[in-house]
């Protein structure tokens, strides 16, 4: 794989209190490039964090219709990656 294309997959940590939740399950949600796939992501996540992935899962997150000056439109869609670390190692995702 590409190092830059690695690199670039990971845009940006999702910080809720569900995903605070599941943290101490060792899972964590990262918003990713549309057109990744498993292995990249499981690629960046390693290489960025220094931690062994064990699972990804991923899903794309249709974009909502909203209104705006009497115009319906429409957000655009983005793909959402839930990585489940090794027992023992942690992502300290407030620091990205």
């Amino acid at each position: 794989m590409n190092q830059e294309k690695v690199l670039k997959t990971l845009l940006a940590p999702i910080v809720s209190e569900k995903t605070a939740m599941l943290s101490a399950q060792n899972y964590y949600a990262f918003k990713v490039r549309i057109d990744s796939n498993k292995k990249e992501i499981k690629a960046a996540v390693e290489l960025l964090f220094g931690v062994t992935v064990e699972n990804v899962t991923t899903s794309v997150v249709k974009g909502k219709k909203k209104v705006f000056k009497g115009r319906i439109g429409r957000r655009i869609n983005w793909k959402k990656a839930m990585v489940k670390v090794s027992e023992g190692q942690m992502i300290d995702v407030s620091a990205s």
